[in-house]
C-alpha cells in the first residue's frame, strides 16, 4: 500500500525535475531500496524522512504534506 508520504516525495521529485535514482543515492539508498519505499514495499521511517528531506532540500513536514508557514486553525 502506498503512503501519502511516498506520494508527496514523488511529487516533490517531479516538481523539482530531479531523477528519482539521484535523490535516492543522495539520501543514501540504492535504487531498489528507494523504489521499494516509494512504491509501498518498504516502510518509510522517521529517519528515512529526514534523509530524504535533506536530499530534496525541503523541510521534513513537506514530505508529510504539512505546509510550512501555515498554522493550524483555532477553535
Amino acid at each position: 500500500m502506498r503512503s501519502v508520504t511516498a506520494e508527496n516525495i514523488k511529487a516533490i521529485i517531479k516538481r523539482k525535475c530531479y531523477a528519482q535514482g539521484a535523490i535516492g543515492k543522495k539520501a543514501g539508498y540504492n535504487d531498489k531500496v528507494f523504489s521499494n519505499m516509494l512504491n509501498g514495499r518498504r516502510l518509510i521511517t522517521d529517519i528515512d524522512v529526514i534523509k530524504i528531506a535533506n536530499a530534496l532540500e525541503v523541510e521534513p513536514n513537506e514530505l508529510y504534506g504539512i505546509s510550512s508557514g501555515k498554522s493550524l486553525p483555532r477553535n
